[in-house]
Formats: C-alpha cells, structure tokens, sequence
C-alpha cells in the first residue's frame, strides 16, 4: 500500500489470506472474523457481530448493503430513563460508540488497484484513490465505511453552495462539510477590523478563509491538525482562485506570528470522539476552545480582534455553563467587544424525533469579538 498522509489511514495485517486492514476513520480491526454471503441472516449476523465477530462478505454487493441496514435497525436500543440532559446525552454517545464500533465488523475485500469483486458491486477505484492513495496489494475495510468513501466521492465532485460565497465549497472525506450556513453568515456579516493578515484556526474545507478572502483580507492563513483538511482547503482556495491570498499551513492551532483578525470554529460539543470523524464535532474537555482563548492575546496584534463562532447547545445540554465560557475568557487575558447571535437553521432543530429536540430547537450560535483586555 502506498498511503497518503492522511491521519487516520492504518495498515496492518488481521488474518492470513484476508489481506492487510485499511481504515481511514480510525476503525480497529477484529480479533477474529467468518466469511459471510447471502446465506447469511440478520439475526445470525446481529448475534455475531455483537460479540466482536467480523464478517467478511463473499455474497452479493446490495445484499451487503441490506444486511448493513437490516443490523443498524436490530443494533438500536431503547434510551434508558435519565435524570438530566447532560446524561442523557453521555449515554446516546455510548450508545453511538457501541453501534458504530458492531457496524464496522462487517468487512469486505479490495483487490489491487481498488477492485471490489463481489457481484454488482460499483467502481470504487476513484474515490477509494482520493482517500487511501495507490493499492498495490489487497485490503480489507468496513463496508460502512467504504460506502461513506463512495458517497464522499460525489459530495465532493458536487460540493456544497455556501450562499455567503455565492459558490460551491468542494469536501474532501473526512472533513467537516459547510452544510450548515449560519455560522458562515455570521462571518460575512461581522464588522471587519482593518486588517492586512487574518488567521482561520481550524480551517477545515477553508471555507471561512475564503469568506475573509472574499472581503478584502490581503492574507489569510488557515490552520489545521488534520493533513486531510489542509488538502481540501488548498484545493478549495485553487478552484475559488484564492492560491495566491490564501495559504493553508499543517500545525496545532496557531501559525507563527500575529494577526489582526483570528477566527476559530471549534468543535461545539465538549465530548470524547469515537472516531477521526468526530474531531469536527466533539473537543474532548474543550481543548480546542481552551487552547485558542489561552493563545489568542499572544497571537493579536496592535488593536486586533478574536472572532470565535460557538454553538449554546452544550450550555442547554448541561455539558457546558456560560459562566465557564466567561470565566475562560477573563482568564485568558480577553474581553468581550460584542456578540452576534443567530437561531440554528439545521433539520435536527425542526425534528420531534430528535432526543435533543428539545435543546436543539433553541440552540443559538453567536460570533463572540474578542480583544486583549486593558491594562
């Protein structure tokens, strides 16, 4: 296997003559496996995958698919009675961990040069090539996530319109895509402070480095831990024309040097990730959040400002108070300039089926305006 450097992607071997394990999202694989085909029933898949037993299917493509359905309806658990939202919400993600980790142990075989041959099954080659890079030997991945490689494909053929643009931004698997306008918004609306250098932290798809970009900002540096996201945010300055204004730069948080205006949209929900996906929506103990407050008065220049867009739905889930966003920015040497607020405009926040209908139909996101505090 020729690997790009893609964070997540594992290579190592699980059984003889099955070939080497391959997971982009961070997927462990099975102790043990069986070989599976259409025979197969979701019953005796379900019992088997619940004990940590890998399938790898020989069968029929859309069989495969089918079962992968059929065990994602018979994996669901009733919620449990709780006594507050915020462990309520601990034990859905439980709950998550524990489906995600039984649907990932349904298993199927690339052939070199990504060639899936099982009967009806699609061209994988180019989407698995945008993902794992060159295959010159055989592998063995989840179904589940090689369909999310596939859908990936296309996202990112399509892209995604961000109106604030009035273009499309292209996603690259494993990143966060802008499906959700209103933190956008918030940006291309905000006042701008006169600014020659502005700097995106976690940049993501660099879609709010474009918006900046778009502005007027001279220069924008866009940060990113994650080697996939500065990828995609490189080729989403090329195709938007911004190569030139806007750079995107591998590094935890901060790039060296200061800045005028630095905007960071952390993760929201300061919870344990269960997957390299996860990164973009969960910081585990806030560390993101807390590293940029603790960063940004030693990265602003003269008269600079902090720009950071936050979600209050770990306040309404009790995962978060408002005092201690507060507390965190006084303790970080900041002040509060102004607030921009906005009501989230996702499905989830119109849906009664959600368990977090209640928090999300009131979830407000705000662009908060930081500056150093005065001596």
């Amino acid at each position: 296997m020729h690997l790009p450097e893609n964070d997540a992607a594992c290579a190592q071997q699980i059984m003889p003559g099955t070939g080497r394990w391959l997971s982009a999202n961070g997927a462990e694989p099975p102790a043990r496996h069986v070989d599976a085909d259409d025979r197969m029933s979701a019953r005796r898949a379900c019992e088997l995958v619940s004990r940590g037993t890998g399938l790898l299917w020989r069968g029929d493509f859309h069989q495969a698919r089918q079962l992968l359905a059929a065990l994602s309806r018979r994996l669901r658990r009733p919620p449990k009675r709780t006594s507050s939202a915020a462990e309520a919400f601990t034990r859905h993600r439980q709950e998550q961990s524990r489906r995600a980790r039984a649907l990932s142990l349904l298993l199927v075989r690339v052939e070199p040069g990504h060639v899936l041959a099982l009967r009806r099954a699609p061209d994988i080659g180019a989407a698995c090539r945008d993902v794992y890079g060159t295959a010159d030997e055989p592998y063995v991945v989840p179904l589940r996530e090689l369909l999310g490689v596939f859908s990936a494909r296309e996202w990112r053929k399509r892209g995604v319109l961000v109106p604030a643009l009035g273009t499309r931004i292209h996603p690259h698997y494993g990143v966060f895509a802008p499906t959700r306008n209103e933190y956008v918004d918030l940006v291309a609306d905000a006042p701008l402070p006169p600014t020659g250098t502005a700097f995106d932290i976690g940049t993501g798809t660099g879609v709010l480095a474009a918006v900046l970009a778009r502005r007027g900002v001279p220069r924008v540096v866009g940060t990113d831990s994650s080697a996939r996201a500065i990828r995609c945010a490189e080729d989403n300055a090329r195709r938007l024309g911004l190569t030139g204004q806007v750079e995107a730069i591998r590094t935890d948080l901060f790039p060296p040097g200061r800045a005028q205006l630095i905007v960071c949209n952390p993760p929201w929900i300061p919870a344990e990730p269960h997957s390299s996906l996860d990164h973009a929506v969960y910081d585990p103990g806030n560390r993101m959040l807390l590293g940029f407050l603790d960063g940004l008065a030693d990265h602003l220049g003269p008269g600079g400002e902090g720009w950071l867009i936050l979600s209050d739905l770990a306040e309404r889930l009790g995962l978060r108070t408002r005092a201690d966003l507060l507390n965190a920015v006084r303790g970080a040497g900041l002040r509060v300039l102004a607030r921009s607020d906005t009501a989230a405009r996702h499905p989830k926040a119109a849906a009664p089926g959600d368990p977090f209908h209640a928090a999300r139909a009131g979830e407000t996101i705000s662009l908060w305006r930081l500056a150093r505090l005065e001596n």
